[in-house]
């Protein structure tokens, strides 16, 4: 099976072309800030990308011959997890999203393809992916509920990796799995659906190289009416400029740990409060799976560190099993996804978002 990769960021877009699970190429293209700034919104730039991926197609000799085409998903409303297939719904909704990011235009260049192709188009696990329980999705203030956003992609291709490793099933298993990046999240995978996750994005849980995670409620309503910091200020002190960068200013934990090891003493403080924040919420999702974790994965580019992973199993390895799988192959992922569901393995379903009264549980 030929499977063409599509993965926009900020300033790339990733793309790879696979023969089942083996990578045969590999490409990023670079926007550099300046054309970038250059477009108002996001859906902008759709024209600017989908030429640059067909000239590298073109450069490299790649024919529009593919059995899919799967993208990175965007900022969709609320969906379980799993294989998609675009479709014009999929489209409107990204967009016309609420929040812009590069990668909602990924399923509209990777729908064109794939009808010159005469393929499927596919997106899987996007950040939205949204299968919390009940219990988890109610906060203390009616009016904010706990929303799932987080490494979705990611968690799910590890955590299939995993299983398959040790001859089971993702769906037979119980595992926390931890995404260490400039995000953190730590989601509770029980039987195959993630039952409760921290909001990875917008200020919940540990705090990250720039995520504030979670925060005092009521002195952050003081610093809110301060008058000092503007609304947008304040968002950035959540998600951007919060964390490590925040303490430290640098999101790079190697060359915090390298500070650590020169006798900095207020860098070992901060990383290991961070850890400390970790290890906290996976005891939590350790009870979200009934104290019944068969394994704890560490991934994301921080488990590198062993530093890092070292001090995160002395906090949790009486809970469970810890494994480290390093990285974030979201290419490989995607491209898993998308031969799971030509070859039968995966079930390909129809984006049908959860209506906000069900998100807020009315």
């Amino acid at each position: 099976m030929k499977i063409f990769v599509i993965n926009p960021g900020s300033t790339s877009t990733k793309l790879a072309v696979y023969e089942d699970d083996v990578l045969v190429w590999r490409e990023s293209l670079y926007h550099s800030a300046e054309e970038v700034a250059g477009f108002r919104h996001i859906n902008e730039q759709y024209d600017y990308r989908r030429q640059h991926v067909h000239e590298a197609l073109e450069k490299a000799g790649i024919p529009l011959q593919f059995d899919a085409v799967i993208a990175r998903g965007g900022l969709l409303k609320p969906i379980p997890g799993g294989v998609y297939l675009v479709d014009e719904r999929v489209k409107q909704d990204l967009w016309n999203a609420s929040m812009e990011h590069a990668s909602n235009l990924a399923a509209w260049i990777a729908d064109e393809i794939a009808q010159q192709a005469g393929c499927p188009a596919y997106i899987a696990d996007p950040v939205v992916t949204d299968e919390l329980r009940e219990e988890a999705r109610i906060s203390g203030v009616p009016e904010l509920p706990r929303i799932s956003i987080f490494h979705a992609l990611n968690s799910r291709a590890v955590s299939r990796r995993y299983a398959a490793r040790i001859g089971k099933k993702y769906e037979e298993m119980n595992l926390v799995v931890v995404h260490l990046g400039g995000g953190i999240s730590v989601s509770a995978h029980q039987y195959g659906r993630v039952v409760d996750v921290n909001n990875a994005l917008n200020g919940e849980g540990p705090f990250s190289p720039e995520r504030a995670g979670t925060v005092p409620a009521r002195q952050l309503v003081d610093l809110c009416f301060s008058g000092k910091y503007t609304h947008r200020e304040l968002c950035r002190m959540l998600n951007g400029r919060g964390g490590l960068v925040a303490h430290l200013g640098t999101t790079d934990v190697p060359t915090i740990i390298r500070g650590i090891h020169a006798g900095e003493i207020h860098y070992k403080r901060v990383l290991d409060a961070m850890l400390y924040t970790v290890a906290k919420q996976i005891g939590a999702m350790h009870v979200a799976l009934h104290c019944a974790t068969d394994a704890i994965i560490l991934t994301g580019g921080i488990a590198y560190n062993e530093y890092c992973t070292d001090a995160l199993r002395g906090w949790v390895e009486s809970l469970a099993p810890v494994e480290i799988i390093p990285g974030e192959d979201e290419m490989g992922a995607l491209a898993m996804n998308a031969l799971g569901a030509l070859n039968g393995e995966l079930t390909v379903q129809r984006y049908c978002p959860k209506q906000d009264d069900e998100i807020q549980g009315k």
